[in-house]
């Protein structure tokens, strides 16, 4: 299938909010309602190159001291050296079906393992696997679920499986009814207190972990600027860039001590949107001065401490590239965001499967066009169909050199790294205590409740 460019931003989130059935928060939720959901290898060279496009040259207006200092390289996420090598070894005895796969991260059908999960698994090497709120009834079921998922992933794989889910508190949650609500971002960021925020984030990763998985998309760095945007909300910690980067990264932090990986999104920015990118392209007309003054300074604080996934949203930066969505784009990805950025981790698209690429590409294309504007990861979210049309896309593109060689290696060894770092394993998880975890964020909660 050719690339499509962009043709014309839809404008009917209003009439089809009601309607979504994908995205990063979307496909429904225990909690949720209509709101969405790499250590790079020394010696590897990613393709698309890292630096930044002539069309991001530093701008002299943006030096305020809460602003994105431009061309600064913050120090990689540490990782032992035998764990780097590790990780060399895996990549290179992988096939390149294999070396694909982990570029795709996919959601499943149903409660259980069956024959369609399976076979992404098997056949077509899936990295990863999200849940959705259709997927989790209660805790006994979400972990027999994960284990199903292991059992299969260890039988055919050369490394362990990544298991995400849309966890952020709040109206974006995939618990099941028998966990204690957890707060909003809003809330967590009305607080204000960093102590606050980062045992919110161990909770976070403690209810994460305790269902099996190992992969959160939050925290939400978004800055809620715009009042009107019908996707962010309370999703955000707020509408003050110092004041997100202070709570988010806390709540980074925390999470990242359960050794729960957490995914920051919706870079560059979709805290000033008016459209929802589950049934449009949002199209965001702010040059590099304002992007750099607010919506990338907490992005850019969370790379500098550590962050080490970053979710790419489906925005139109129309002043940084007319043609393409950031998610899709080099020049927001390779040149912004790991050129000018310095980003040495994982970059992972938000859902292709949602309205804001599905009306105007298809699947398999859109996963191609990621991948070499310097994504590590296609989310596809839904749709046994979808995600093999997306392998099937990748694989081709691999064969045919549209993809290089170096660059689906450097994707691979990236992952893999991360996987081993956060100490990742396929092996059998034991049945939580929910009422043991319940007391504990119930105790957190009233430590912090407003008076």
């Amino acid at each position: 299938m050719n690339m499509m460019k962009w043709k014309r931003p839809l404008y009917m989130a209003p009439l089809l909010a009601g309607l979504l059935v994908s995205g990063c928060a979307a496909g429904g939720g225990n909690r949720a309602s209509t709101a969405s959901p790499s250590a790079q290898a020394p010696s590897m060279t990613p393709s698309p190159s890292a630096t930044a496009s002539p069309s991001l040259a530093p701008s002299a207006s943006a030096s305020a001291s809460a602003s994105v200092k431009p061309s600064a390289t913050p120090s990689p996420s540490p990782i032992a050296p035998d764990a780097a090598r590790q990780a060399n070894k895996l990549v290179a005895a992988m096939s390149l079906e294999q070396r694909v796969g982990q570029l795709l991260f996919v959601g499943i059908d149903g409660t259980t393992a069956g024959a369609q999960a399976k076979q992404l698994i098997a056949d077509y090497h899936v990295g990863g696997v999200i849940l959705f709120g259709p997927n989790i009834t209660n805790a006994a079921q979400a972990v027999k679920l994960t284990n199903a998922l292991k059992a299969a992933n260890a039988a055919s794989a050369k490394v362990p499986l990544w298991l995400g889910v849309d966890e952020e508190g709040g109206r974006v949650s995939r618990m099941p009814g028998d966990y204690v609500n957890l707060p909003t971002a809003k809330a967590v960021g009305d607080v204000d207190n960093t102590t606050y925020a980062r045992k919110i984030g161990q909770l976070l990763g403690k209810e994460v972990q305790s269902l099996g998985l190992n992969v959160d998309f939050a925290p939400v760095l978004d800055v809620n600027s715009n009042p009107q945007n019908p996707v962010i909300g309370d999703r955000s910690f707020g509408p003050a860039a110092a004041l997100v980067s202070r709570i988010g990264i806390e709540e980074l932090k925390g999470m990242q001590e359960t050794k729960v990986l957490p995914v920051v999104k919706h870079f560059p920015g979709h805290g000033d949107t008016s459209v929802d990118s589950h049934v449009g392209l949002p199209v965001v007309d702010h040059d590099l001065t304002r992007l750099r003054n607010l919506e990338l300074v907490p992005f850019k604080e969370a790379i500098g401490q550590q962050a080490e996934a970053v979710m790419v949203a489906h925005l139109l930066m129309r002043k940084i590239d007319p043609d393409y969505p950031a998610s899709l784009s080099q020049k927001v990805i390779a040149g912004l965001l790991r050129g000018e950025l310095g980003f040495q981790g994982v970059v992972i698209t938000d859902d292709l499967t949602m309205g804001a690429i599905a009306e105007s590409y298809g699947t398999g294309a859109a996963a191609v066009r990621a991948i070499k504007a310097g994504a590590d990861v296609a989310l596809v979210g839904h749709e046994f169909a979808k995600a093999k049309e997306a392998y099937d896309a990748l694989l081709a593109a691999a064969k045919s050199g549209e993809l290089s060689a170096q660059a689906i290696e450097a994707s691979a060894e990236r992952i893999v790294r991360l996987k081993l770092k956060y100490g990742l394993t396929d092996r059998e998880a034991a049945a939580p205590d929910v009422a043991k975890l319940n007391s504990e964020m119930q105790s957190v909660l009233n430590a912090y409740a407003k008076k």
